[in-house]
């Protein structure tokens, strides 16, 4: 069943897709994704470009989070093209996808709670043989991270839920990625974490990494976004910067629960 928001904005989509973009990092065109007959994506195109933060909205069951398994390789497509840096890599193995410079930040943090969080991040860095640059790299998520510093030598699973989101964060960091592909990181968090954790993404953009974001707090998810796009039962119905979108009296009767005519608060 769709939400309000029904309308696309056609000259912006026009505009992307004709794109000889040369920053385009991650192109998503025409996606359709099925489960069981149902279908999950329906003709999904997105497109990220380089150094850019871009967020993906909407209800549960819209497809978000298929379309970053899609796009990992953990699901497959039934048709439609993802090319990453101009190379198609849908139907690629997971380890391929991996290699070229993407990593997922998966829904409910999943980090392996019987190994020390040093241990997690090793495991980030698994495709890796530069050693010097792996310590680099751990030297930097224990900066973005102090917390995880002090508490290298600790299982995973005694951490509290934004300690292992942090771990969860730093361990895609430590595979190098180019771009990093976050599902719901504020999800059950505290306030005061979620500010954490957002303000962490965007010092992973100034870094250079490339963010695409999946996030129930569509007001938060818009304010740090270059670009973003409404999803709904698994067709892209809208999309914008991320400012535009904040504005937008449907998405903001939709997403951000004011009612129309209610300013800013």
């Amino acid at each position: 069943m769709k939400t309000e928001i029904q309308e696309k904005n056609l000259s912006r989509s026009a505009e992307i897709s004709r794109g000889e973009n040369s920053n385009c990092i991650l192109r998503v065109k025409n996606l359709f994704v099925s489960y069981g007959g149902i279908n999950a994506l329906r003709g999904v195109s997105v497109d990220v470009e380089q150094g850019q933060i871009v967020s993906l909205i909407g209800a549960n069951g819209a497809g978000k989070s298929t379309l970053l398994r899609t796009i990992s390789g953990l699901v497959k497509a039934q048709s439609g093209s993802i090319e990453f840096s101009g190379e198609e890599i849908s139907g690629n193995a997971i380890d391929s996808i991996c290699k070229k410079g993407i990593a997922l930040v998966p829904e409910g943090r999943r980090v392996f709670t019987d190994l020390t969080v040093a241990e997690n991040l090793k495991i980030g860095a698994y495709l890796r043989h530069d050693k010097e640059e792996i310590q680099k790299d751990t030297d930097w998520v224990y900066e973005l991270f102090p917390r995880l510093k002090e508490r290298s030598w600790q299982y995973a699973g005694t951490l509290s839920g934004g300690e292992q989101q942090m771990l969860a964060v730093g361990r895609a960091l430590m595979s190098r990625p180019r771009l990093m592909m976050m599902d719901e990181p504020s999800l059950g968090l505290a306030p005061l974490i979620v500010q954490q954790i957002f303000g962490i993404i965007e010092e992973i953009k100034k870094r250079g990494v490339t963010i695409l974001l999946i996030e129930q707090n569509a007001n938060m998810a818009l304010k740090i976004a270059d670009n973003a796009y409404v999803l709904e039962t698994g067709e892209i119905t809208l999309q914008g910067s991320g400012a535009e979108l904040l504005q937008n009296e449907k998405v903001r009767e939709a997403y951000l629960g004011k009612a129309k005519g209610t300013g800013n608060s």
